[in-house]
């Protein structure tokens, strides 16, 4: 039950925290409305699971080749998530809402996260921080991508739902700062087990 709870959180703050995805939407949102702006939303959820499921099935063919690899790469996967936090919790560049002509599709949303830095970051990281080499890694993936797909709608869709709102909270410094602040401990917070994971296998 922790494990899933650890992942859970790890999937919240990394899912409602601003990024490419949750930018996108809103600007989606404030410019075309919720009704039109659904298959961005279920495009960037369901792509991003896809996603992944992908990115683990190859680390688990590359874990059986060379078992010592998932420490190396836990390892680095950590550091990823707690430069993300940093990332966060320094961020503090206005969003801006770019017009379009009409809402991205769900096949566009979908294929973005192969374009998306942070998707990949988030990806990688949660597939080698919180799964384990062994004859579960199928199931722990697929726990790991459930739990994503799950959360993903609420957080995501809640940029969608208040997107002029916190398009105008989020501009405020202030607010934004301490926003970004609480993202950012919630992430580390959430790497936190790992670390002590790790710190386990060396010792």
């Amino acid at each position: 039950m922790d494990y899933v709870f650890t992942v859970a959180l790890f999937a919240v703050s990394a899912s409602v925290t601003p990024g490419p995805n949750n930018i996108m939407v809103m600007t989606s949102g404030v410019n075309f409305g919720v009704k039109k702006s659904l298959p961005l939303l279920f495009g960037i959820c369901v792509g991003f699971t896809m996603m992944l499921l992908l990115v683990g099935v190859g680390f688990s063919q590359l874990f059986e080749l060379f078992p010592n690899l998932h420490f190396i790469i836990k390892c680095v996967g950590v550091l990823y998530l707690l430069y993300l936090a940093y990332l966060i919790a320094s961020s503090s560049s206005s969003i801006h809402s770019d017009h379009q002509n009409q809402p991205l599709s769900f096949m566009k949303g979908a294929i973005f996260q192969w374009f998306n830095a942070k998707a990949w970051v988030v990806a990688t990281g949660a597939i080698a921080a919180f799964t384990t080499a062994g004859t579960s890694f199928l199931a722990q993936n697929m726990m790991i991508a459930t739990t994503f797909f799950v959360v993903s709608f609420p957080c995501v869709g809640l940029w969608l739902a208040f997107g002029s709102l916190l398009k105008n909270i989020l501009n405020s410094p202030t607010r934004r700062k301490w926003f970004n602040f609480a993202m950012s401990g919630l992430l580390v917070l959430s790497v936190y087990p790992v670390l002590v994971e790790i710190t386990q296998e060396i010792t």
